[in-house]
């Protein structure tokens, strides 16, 4: 932080720095603002601690010496320094200011919100002290909060661009992205070489779908910043979206060239690789491990105790996720909550996002605590774990989006697993296991896993049913004289390799159309660039029916216009497959070769329906044709298929719910001798 020259000629003049019998000269000063400005900090350091050994009494030295072991990346050593300052002049707004800085950077922004706030009330004219108050309140998730503390620093100074880019930050944290634009725009105009402002522009522009902008906005935060790794790693989501997979790989690739130790990066590299299927379970293994080092490498000492553990009474399992609401996670999650038996297993829940919505009310309910962790950093959030004596601890996120797998090293819980939100190893050494059943996780691929595989007697998921009535139509192409598949998957999922075969599909069935829908094709240019990449394979336009997202009762309706959906590969559906089904609606899926991959097959077999599984891209062509030509068979599967799945085990939440405390308990048991072993 540059130090106020003004601010420090008032100092002097105070009689309390007279009393102090400050004797050095104004050259001396000077000299230490040289050296700290020139980065020559090893010498900066020196005059500094000069000062604090001569003039102990002052807080001027105690403030050098904080600089320049802030500017140094040495906030711990520079915390109680400031807390000297502080001390010997407690009504300094600069030290209020510096402190709060200090603590921000040690992940602390609770205890810096109060230093800024001290500032701002000993000097509220300061339009840079609004702007901290904001900074600290917005890490603490209190958007709406942080944008009147932005409003309050505008209002004093109209042209700060760095308030008016937060404001825009906040704004998109609060859902209102018009807004966000707006204030990103203001600020570029004051400033408009300001990477930040075009990396808060480009979130906006994402959140009201406009990819293809919001991908510019990201390549100039980068071309005036090259190496903003914040630039390139929202430029690899933003790919991810448009379905440029091998770019988005590319973006993530930069950012660990920047940052090798970037952990949010190797996972968003690891994610995209799995829709790309060229590596193999052995090298996407390695990149996991890579992570899991670099995350026990932060652990300065794990856990090793733990609470005694229930003895004859529930279990306590702890659930770490981004997605405890309308999610694919939580729709899964919901039925096994309602139908656990409390006198086995006892839920805690550790959400990493602070956005509720209605399935997030629900959830809290069903659970015993409730202890958001989205604010604090891995070692603060594995010690609240650890004191909520959890037993079990369950990763449901692995590497998307918004996963906290780095605090799982500090082994907060004896016993710790990896379900349900994630498909291969998370490369955790202290991830004990990860479950799966017979079809996801086989014998033969356990090489695949840093984890031990526990594997479920059924599937190792379970749909809870959606709540809206929408019955089951007539088979739609008995009344239209022509078939519709659909997939209403990811876009992402839709890669070159799938739209090949989905367009043989088509070709092999006379006047047959393809229906996809998703949030992408929202935007004009997603709809013309899937055109494209169909056309290429001799696919006219008029055989593909493309629409946006909608609500989920829209959405369900929708597969009343469906006879058969497709599933993508490797990245197969899980939450489409289930209400397709649900819906009366069968799902060709595709044999795989890992987890993933054979997400399409359990579903399938649980179903009792591996008919519907193709060995290859050949035999997936051939079986669609054969169900295709069977419309009789078709409409007989229609009519009852809601009923067949909602009795098997991919519905059935009271029989999932027995062989999840089964495999709990048996995982606290296996722990237990392992203690006495």
């Amino acid at each position: 932080m540059a130090y106020n020259r003004s601010r420090e000629q008032e100092v002097l003049k105070l009689p309390s720095v007279r009393r102090a019998r400050l004797a050095s000269p104004r050259t001396e000063r000077d000299a230490f603002w040289t050296l700290l400005r020139s980065g020559r900090h090893p010498e900066a350091e020196a005059a500094a601690r000069d000062l604090v050994a001569r003039f102990p009494d002052h807080h001027f030295g105690w403030m050098a010496l904080g600089d320049v072991l802030g500017q140094t990346n040495r906030s711990g050593e520079a915390l109680p320094i400031f807390e000297r300052a502080a001390s010997l002049s407690p009504r300094d707004p600069e030290i209020c200011r510096r402190l709060g800085t200090t603590l921000m950077a040690l992940g602390r922004p609770d205890q810096a919100l109060e230093s800024f706030t001290k500032a701002v009330k000993l000097q509220p004219d300061s339009s840079d002290f609004h702007n901290d108050v904001g900074n600290a309140l917005a890490l603490l998730s209190r958007p709406a909060e942080a944008c009147a503390s932005y409003a309050r620093a505008v209002k004093i100074k109209p042209d700060l661009a760095e308030a008016h880019n937060n404001m825009g930050s906040a704004l998109n944290a609060l859902g209102r992205s018009g807004e966000a634009l707006a204030s990103c725009t203001k600020a570029l105009k004051i400033r408009a070489d300001y990477p930040e402002a075009n990396l808060n522009l480009g979130n906006a522009l994402r959140n009201l779908d406009r990819l293809e902008e919001a991908l510019g906005a990201f390549v100039k935060a980068a071309a005036i910043r090259p190496n903003f790794a914040s630039a390139y790693s929202n430029m690899g989501f933003v790919l991810q979206e448009l379905g440029r997979l091998d770019e988005a790989a590319a973006a993530f690739a930069k950012v660990l060239e920047i940052t090798p130790k970037d952990l949010g990066a190797r996972s968003s590299y690891l994610f995209v690789s799995h829709y790309l299927d060229r590596h193999s379970p052995e090298v996407l293994r390695n990149i996991a491990e890579q992570f899991g080092r670099l995350s026990s490498g932060r652990v300065d000492r794990a856990f090793t105790t733990w609470r005694p553990g229930a003895s004859g009474g529930a279990l306590r399992v702890g659930l770490v996720s981004g997605d405890l609401g309308n999610h694919p996670v939580g729709l899964f999650l919901e039925g096994l909550l309602r139908a656990i038996d409390p006198n086995r297993v006892e839920f805690l829940a550790f959400p990493c996002k602070p956005a509720e919505d209605d399935l997030t009310i629900r959830l809290k309910s069903c659970v015993s605590v409730w202890e958001p962790i989205h604010h604090l950093n891995d070692e603060a959030a594995a010690r609240i774990i650890h004191t909520s004596g959890v037993d079990v601890l369950l990763d449901l996120s692995g590497h998307t989006k918004a996963n906290r797998l780095p605090l799982f090293a500090w082994k907060p819980a004896p016993v710790q697993a990896s379900w349900l939100g994630y498909f291969a190893t998370t490369g955790v050494a202290e991830m004990d296991y990860i479950l799966g059943d017979r079809y996801v996780t086989p014998a033969g691929e356990a090489n695949h896993f840093t984890e031990t595989v526990w594997s479920l007697p059924d599937a190792y998921l379970c749909f809870t049913p959606p709540a809206m009535a929408v019955a089951v139509s007539p088979l739609p192409m008995l009344s239209r004289g022509f078939l519709t598949f659909g997939s209403f998957n990811n876009l992402a999922k839709v890669t070159d390799a799938v739209v090949a075969v989905w367009a043989r599909v088509l070709q092999a069935v006379p006047g047959s159309r393809l229906m996809l829908k998703t949030s992408a094709l929202g935007n004009p240019a997603m709809q013309d660039s899937v055109r494209s990449r169909f056309a290429r394979h001799g696919v006219v336009a008029d055989r593909l029916l493309l629409e946006p997202a909608s609500p989920r009762v829209e959405l369900l309706q929708t597969y009343r216009d469906i006879d058969i959906c497709l599933d993508p590969f490797p990245y197969p559906g899980a939450t489409t497959s289930l209400e397709a089904l649900w819906m009366g609606v069968p799902v060709l899926s595709k044999r795989g070769d890992r987890f993933l991959s054979h997400i399409g097959e359990t579903i399938a077999h649980n179903a009792g329906l591996p008919e519907w599984i193709a060995d290859d891209d050949d035999d997936y062509v051939a079986r669609a044709v054969r169900f295709a030509s069977d419309p009789s068979g078709l409409a007989r599967l229609r009519s009852t298929l809601r009923e067949n799945v909602l009795a098997s085990p991919l519905f059935d939440s009271a029989r999932f719910a027995r062989n999840f405390e089964d495999a709990i308990g048996g995982m606290w048991d296996h722990h237990l001798k392992k203690q006495l072993s």
